[in-house]
């Protein structure tokens, strides 16, 4: 930036904004109810940990009941009898003998030299956890085992594409008819895909889910920065992403008492219909309807936040002052001229890696052994203390260094649980895992605010929704890379960790926007330094 950091700002609009009060009750009212519709968001990211989890399961052994000694034996000696037994002592959950072994009840023999088949008539679960979920619905075990980790990717390759549509669509018919658009079609797929008949049908409806829902998100986070002043931007960024925080938290006591994965989504999906309601009082975005010409519309949004904020007398009139935007701006525009370019380059990779290394270790709930309820409660709880960290933090250090050191240690973390063995110390893992998850849940929450001031007002929904996209690709790669664990174990890890050093590497290379104005066309950002 120049010199001066409020030589580029859009004088008028943030004049006038300052005089009508910036950060009162009007701007409130839009943060309550962007907080409403963003609640559902957190739940249905992270609901796959529960309604895709795999409950302890074995083999139907039905077919081996020969109605002699079998039929009886306990249920207990029945498995001994019927299914071998891994190199740990648990019992295998995809392998069955061919007949009953039933000298394995005197401990006679070795069972690895015994005739073992895949699961000839499917399984039985452990229900005493989850009474229904995706994986016993539709037996996603075993050689299906990927299908089950592939219903999150598929969703989050809709919120991927939904990201790109929605910043695109608000940038062209503007923030709040996209946002009721996001609500409503969400809240509908959602429900459908809660009594999905198959399958194929399930993988469907969650796409388009994700497609729809995530435009709350794009659309909210904007809409509630182009409201608000230079000084009160960090705060309010801080606020949108503790909606994350508190959905997560609250999701992980819905997931307890509604153990069914059909009533878990509708309860989950439920907040939208308050979200709709309430949606009639959300404003237009007045910095969008300026910079496409309707100056009578955003007259009359100023002048319902004045009368709301006690500023009435200090309204001024915009229609001499203000740039009017001369043409229609799309997604070519991030990568028309070099400065945007690089930009839209360095801020795509950071968002693409800061997603996988968050995501990596939220999905990894039932990978330390303890109850996968608490840690998640744990894992949303975390990210209060780290959220309001990065509060004083982006002031006190800056945007870019609060990126670059959150995304370091959250690799330095990931990086530990390389080192620190499984089984006796699943607990030490966690904790550094939960400390790891509130440094990944820290430089999310700052992204989401960097990139908003990085970009400028005639493509700041466009480079939202782009970098939302790369976001979403790297969330749907993420669940990907936990099946790497089949190669190796720790493998998973090492991939996290070198993402998080990769884009902290990437956040260094980013200009600073602590107390700069918001940059409103594409020749600001060409003429920075």
């Amino acid at each position: 930036y120049s010199s001066s950091p409020f030589k580029m700002c859009f004088k008028s609009f943030e004049n006038v904004l300052a005089d009508i009060n910036g950060f009162g009750r009007f701007q409130i009212m839009i943060i309550v109810i962007s907080f409403i519709g963003r609640f559902t968001l957190p739940c249905h990211f992270m609901l796959n940990n529960f309604i895709a989890a795999v409950p302890s399961h074995h083999c139907d052994i039905s077919s081996l009941d020969d109605g002699g000694i079998f039929r009886n034996l306990s249920q207990a000696e029945r498995l001994v009898v019927s299914i071998p037994v891994q190199e740990d002592g648990t019992p295998s959950s995809c392998q069955m003998f061919t007949e009953p072994q039933y000298h394995l009840l005197l401990n006679l023999f070795n069972v690895t030299d015994l005739p073992t088949v895949s699961c000839q008539n499917g399984w039985v679960y452990d229900n005493t956890t989850f009474k229904s979920t995706l994986t016993s619905q539709w037996d996603l075990v075993c050689d299906r085992r990927g299908k089950n980790k592939a219903t999150a990717t598929i969703f989050f390759i809709g919120v991927m594409f939904g990201a790109m549509t929605f910043g695109s669509l608000s940038d062209r018919f503007g923030r709040r008819i996209m946002l009721l658009v996001s609500y409503v079609s969400g809240m509908l797929f959602a429900v459908a895909s809660a009594f999905s008949s198959s399958y194929v049908m399930f993988a469907v409806l969650r796409f388009f889910t994700g497609f729809c829902i995530t435009g709350i998100v794009i659309v909210s986070s904007v809409l509630s920065m182009e409201w608000v002043d230079v000084e009160h931007r960090k705060l309010v960024g801080v606020i949108d992403s503790l909606s994350w925080t508190f959905g997560n938290t609250g999701f992980a006591a819905i997931a307890y008492f509604v153990n069914d994965w059909r009533w878990l989504i509708v309860s989950v999906t439920s907040p939208l219909i308050l979200a709709i309601v309430t949606w009639r009082w959300m404003p237009e975005s007045a910095r969008w309807l300026i910079a496409n010409g309707k100056l009578e519309q955003a007259q009359v949004y100023l002048k319902k936040c004045a009368s709301m904020n006690g500023t009435e007398e200090l309204i001024h009139t915009l229609k001499t002052e203000v740039k009017k935007r001369d043409r229609t701006y799309s997604y070519l525009d991030l990568i028309q001229t070099p400065k945007m370019r690089k930009l839209a380059l360095r801020t795509g990779i950071l968002w693409f890696c800061v997603a996988i290394t968050f995501y990596g270790i939220s999905f990894n709930i039932t990978g330390f052994g303890l109850n996968i309820y608490l840690t998640q409660f744990t894992y949303a709880v975390i990210e209060l203390p780290a959220k309001i960290s990065v509060y004083y933090l982006l002031d006190k250090i800056g945007r870019r260094c609060t990126e670059v050191g959150s995304l370091l240690l959250a690799g330095i973390c990931l990086g530990i649980n390389i080192a620190v063995p499984k089984g006796n110390m699943s607990v030490v893992r966690t904790v550094v895992a939960v400390i790891g998850k509130g440094f990944s849940s820290a430089s999310f929450g700052t992204l989401v605010l960097y990139s908003s001031e990085l970009y400028p007002t005639v493509v700041r929904q466009n480079g939202m929704g782009y970098n939302s996209f790369m976001a979403r690709l790297g969330v749907a790669v993420a669940p990907l890379i936990l099946l790497l664990d089949d190669v190796w174990k720790e493998l998973p890890q090492v991939v996290l960790c070198s993402t998080a050093s990769l884009g902290a590497i990437v956040a260094r290379t980013l200009s600073e926007t602590r107390n700069r104005c918001l940059p409103e066309t594409i020749e600001d950002i060409e003429q920075q330094w």
